[in-house]
């Protein structure tokens, strides 16, 4: 018998007396006792703020994202212990790994970005510096610190690895501690991956906890530096944003909900067609992957009224053809429901469904199983087709959460699109087409009623990710019925346990404050030539005046001629005269570029490896022939990238001899943490 415990306070705490019994979907017989311990919540949220947090916040961002891509990796090698488990929930392996694999891979990827899109530090700048005043000497920026509390995650049964590996992740790497509640039914799987977690080692004390059973008066205890993330039903979540302590104290609650997701078939997929068969595997996977629990599953299946017939006969080939039973079969397609509690809400569904629907296949009083018996949480996959969906209204508010879902015609495309917007919101919509234009008309109609929309066809077939997977690089949320939240989306779910806050001063303020050298603060002067320095060795500010070079006539000639660039603005003094933005024949702007770099560079062998990229050049005025240019060159910002070297990022202006500014950019170069010898 499973006993999964809690982990409160750097201490495993067992299941109390009170515990309940969880029953097995694939025997109907208990496998677990879950939660009844005594937890102090009022010690545990004590040890995340005061312990958890301030470990976390002396952290910088790059920092916490190798701790994250370190757990992951520690994870990823102790996966099949969760493969063990696994079946146990009623899912087969290959449901399993959209779980594990599905939670380590998030985990990897936003480590990832972390390292790439956020600083090497403890602040981040959320957008351009704003100029509030003439002269340049009050500015405004938008940055984002960590929240100073606890974040609460409360998890859906459905995913009980990758639940809680995909809201850990943001959470940890924006330094906030996290409580994590999974669903108890099936909790033991959630507490084997915690344990990995703290048997790893690589987490500051306070950084997570457990809960296994019910939160208590938790919620209520939660102030404005909290937040709290659900993921589950739409009953559930309305009853937890009720809470008055959570709405007094305005704690940020998201929430991720189950919804009525739709796909649609394009008017220009024929039968026969790579897309069609696309259209017709995919719909198929939805309905049986995680025996249709999953919140971003294919419930409503929108066809064109004269193709109803022909995706009717190919889905019920395929759905027919499905192996049901035990998990742990390799024969088996889909295992059980999660519970028998589950399976009887979906079935109580289906009977609401009943009266604009009729069932085109799946008997649920016939299971034909492989390796089990019915005493289980078993279903066929079951196809419903409701051939007046206007008139319908429980196929587009109710959702079956199991293998089940509903075919029904569209006249249009923008009849298309008002049956998909119906659902009320959701998660993710998708649609089979290989016209883009049909692909526009379907987002303009109804892109603002999804969080996702996941356009495929013939083209993307072979790489497409599936409409069922919430990718990590792309927001996983939705208006109205599904929650009216985001996560993941790469910085974007970061941002979420984070607090934007515009600040207002001198531009040496703003650069002390965000680490990072801006247009009118301090400069200082290095003891060498600083490609001459090391990473370490270069300071934020730091900066060379190179002298001046006149640009010729010949100069401009030469460069035209070697480089193929004989654009008329630099070739022909009348046709130039004649374009309101010269006052004659120009330099290049690439020729200034040049140029600027025979200014600054240091030819001698350094610590400065490559130069790996140049952002957001802007030319401001011509150069003619006669002008002089001259560089600053200034350490902007300083980032880790590996074990030995790390990217400075440098502003480069150039000016002309009247001291007005002529082109600037932002040059990248690799620098060695040491001298080579």
């Amino acid at each position: 018998m499973l006993r999964p415990a809690s982990y409160a306070v750097s201490k495993w705490i067992e299941p109390g007396a009170d515990a309940r019994a969880v029953i097995g979907p694939v025997t109907g017989q208990p496998i677990a006792e879950a939660g009844g311990a005594a937890l102090d919540v009022q010690a545990m949220l004590d040890w995340a703020r005061d312990v958890g947090g301030p470990a976390l916040r002396a952290m910088t961002f790059h920092e916490r994202a190798k701790m994250i891509k370190a757990l992951a990796l520690y994870i990823k090698d102790r996966k099949e212990e969760l493969y063990a488990l696994n079946p146990l929930t009623g899912a087969t392996r290959r449901d399993g790994a959209v779980d594990i694999e599905g939670g380590i891979g998030t985990m990897l990827v936003i480590a990832s970005k972390g390292r790439r899109e956020m600083p090497d530090g403890h602040v981040y700048v959320d957008g351009d510096v704003e100029g509030l005043s003439r002269g340049g000497t009050f500015l405004g920026q938008h940055i984002a610190v960590p929240l100073q509390g606890v974040a609460v995650h409360i998890n859906a049964f459905n995913f009980p690895v990758w639940g809680m590996l995909e809201k850990l992740a943001p959470t940890l790497l924006a330094g906030v501690p996290a409580i994590v509640k999974p669903a108890t039914q099936t909790s033991y799987l959630t507490e084997a991956c915690f344990r990995m977690i703290i048997d790893s080692g690589l987490l500051p004390d306070g950084a997570v906890q457990l809960v296994v059973g019910g939160v208590g008066d938790m919620l209520d205890r939660l102030g404005p530096q909290d937040a709290v993330a659900f993921t589950g039903s739409a009953d559930t979540a309305l009853m937890l944003r009720q809470n008055p302590g959570l709405m007094r104290n305005s704690v940020r609650f998201h929430s991720e909900q189950d919804s009525l997701n739709a796909t649609i078939l394009g008017p220009d997929v024929a039968p026969g067609s790579a897309a069609f068969d696309q259209f017709i595997r995919e719909a198929g996977n939805e309905i049986t992957v995680k025996a249709g629990q999953k919140c971003t599953a294919i419930r409503r299946i929108i066809v064109p009224e004269p193709l109803l017939d022909a995706v009717s006969q190919a889905l019920i080939a395929r759905l027919e053809g499905v192996a049901v039973g035990d998990p742990a079969s390799e024969a088996v397609r889909m295992g059980a429901l999660a519970s028998l509690d589950q399976k009887a809400d979906v079935l109580a569904k289906m009977q609401a469904l009943a009266g604009e629907t009729v069932t085109l296949t799946g008997d649920p009083e016939t299971l034909d199983l492989v390796g089990a018996d019915a005493r289980g949480a078993f279903m066929k996959p079951t196809l419903l087709r409701c051939d007046d969906p206007d008139a319908a209204r429980a196929v587009h508010e109710l959702e079956a959460f199991g293998p089940v879902s509903t075919l029904m015609p569209y006249r249009d495309l923008n009849h298309a699109s008002a049956l998909a917007n119906r659902g009320g919101g959701s998660l993710v919509a998708s649609l089979v087409t290989d016209d883009p234009q049909v692909a526009r008309e379907v987002t303009l109609g109804s892109a603002a009623w999804h969080g996702r929309l996941y356009i495929t066809g013939s083209a993307s077939a072979k790489e497409a990710t599936g409409h069922g997977a919430p990718l990590p690089h792309m927001v996983h949320g939705g208006p109205g019925r599904a929650g009216g939240g985001e996560e993941l989306g790469g910085i974007r779910g970061v941002l979420h346990y984070m607090q934007r806050t515009a600040v207002q001063g001198s531009p040496d303020v703003i650069a002390a404050i965000t680490g990072q050298w801006i247009q009118g603060a301090a400069e200082t002067t290095g003891p060498q030539h600083p490609f001459q320095r090391t990473f370490h060795e270069i300071q934020i500010g730091e900066t060379i005046h190179t002298e001046p070079r006149q640009v010729t006539l010949e100069d401009i000639e030469h460069f035209a001629h070697f480089t193929g660039d004989t654009f008329y603005a630099h070739m022909d003094e009348d046709a130039a005269r004649a374009n309101p933005f010269f006052p004659g024949r120009v330099a290049h702007g690439y020729l200034l570029l040049s140029f600027a770099a025979g200014l600054f560079v240091q030819p001698d062998p350094g610590p400065v490896l490559a130069n790996t990229g140049l952002n957001g050049l802007s030319f401001q005025k011509p150069v003619s022939p006669g002008d002089t240019i001259r560089v600053r060159l200034t350490c902007k910002r300083k980032t880790g990238r590996t074990d030995s070297y790390g990217e400075v990022a440098w502003n480069v202006t150039l000016t002309n001899q009247d001291g007005d500014q002529v082109a600037e950019y932002e040059l990248l170069t690799m620098v060695s943490y040491d001298r080579p010898d």
